[in-house]
């Protein structure tokens, strides 16, 4: 009985991922979206404000420079050469989403070392089936990449943040209780010294976990 469960379980997942999936669009017309976006002074999602239109303008700033800078290592893409069999990674964002702006990026790096790994965008708001099953802390936290074999099974899932970025929010919070614009400031800073290799080290461990 505990197996038939888990079978229905499972194929409910994967019937979710397949509705996504068919909504996705490729990182390159994601950023094209994002440009388009800025020009109008708009921002994804159905909720508009001049805030979010100012944050779209900024991350499309940063992923244009983390477009043309980042490189992946020679240790992280001879592992990503391991990969032998098809995956997608297919990441729920919006486009105000500092942290997807700094980490995106590098996805797309990563899978440009291996054709085997296919990368997908869809927006979170028109996907939350697909989000209420990736929560982190019982919230709809962005970004979040969920890695699929070519079953479209879950293999993994990894996000909003590399894990010491995550260790910085948690103590900050436990400290003020809340985050400031001066430690979302601190935490971009994080993000430019650190040049997309947390992230990418934390991706390829989610990959190796078998």
């Amino acid at each position: 009985m505990k197996h038939l469960k888990e079978n229905l379980v499972e194929n409910s997942v994967t019937a979710v991922v397949k509705e996504s999936l068919s909504k996705a669009i490729s990182y390159p017309d994601y950023r094209a979206m994002v440009t388009q976006l800025t020009l109008e002074g708009k921002s994804t999602g159905e909720q508009q404000s001049e805030a979010l239109a100012n944050y779209t303008m900024l991350n499309d700033k940063r992923m244009k420079r983390l477009d043309k800078t980042l490189k992946i290592t020679n240790e992280i893409a001879e592992k990503l050469g391991e990969i032998n069999k098809k995956i997608t990674f297919l990441v729920l964002t919006e486009s105000w989403c500092g942290d997807a702006a700094q980490t995106m990026p590098v996805m797309h790096k990563m899978a440009e070392v291996n054709a085997n790994i296919d990368f997908k965008v869809v927006l979170r708001d028109e996907n939350l089936s697909l989000m209420n099953l990736f929560l982190t802390n019982g919230t709809l936290s962005i970004p979040k990449l969920v890695i699929l074999n070519e079953n479209l099974e879950v293999l993994a899932d990894w996000g909003p943040r590399p894990q010491e970025a995550a260790q910085m929010v948690v103590d900050y919070k436990k400290e003020h209780g809340t985050l400031t614009d001066e430690f979302k400031q601190d935490l971009q800073l994080w993000y430019t010294k650190d040049k997309g290799q947390s992230t990418a080290s934390d991706i390829l461990a989610c990959l190796f976990l078998e």
